[in-house]
């Protein structure tokens, strides 16, 4: 197994990140589930409200990808996102080198 890390950026259109998050967040709630699942964050642009930014990190990259992305809970979510969109979907990935973690938020 070999963790994949991956940075989503979705430039959503003004006035409908109210509806991205309502799709979004049920697919976030469902993959926390999953045996492979590390984490997720969902950021917002501090700047522009209307960007958001997913950081998932998966422990096995071809699970992810053969399985993951299949999952019936990401249907609605990839259906509807393209009309919520402004620009295309930005997606990186990253192999972890170090993790440094403070968690007092």
């Amino acid at each position: 197994m070999k963790p994949i890390t991956m940075i989503v950026i979705n430039w959503v259109k003004p006035g409908c990140e109210a509806e991205y998050r309502r799709c979004v967040n049920p697919v976030l709630d469902a993959m926390r589930h999953e045996t492979t699942f590390i984490n997720t964050i969902l950021h917002q642009d501090a700047e522009d409200p209307a960007r958001f930014m997913l950081y998932e990190t998966w422990a096995d990259r071809g699970d992810f990808f053969d399985i993951q992305m299949k999952k019936s809970y990401r249907s609605e979510y990839e259906r509807i996102l393209p009309s919520l969109l402004r620009a295309p979907r930005e997606i990186t990935f990253f192999e972890a080198l170090r993790a440094d973690y403070n968690l007092e938020l």
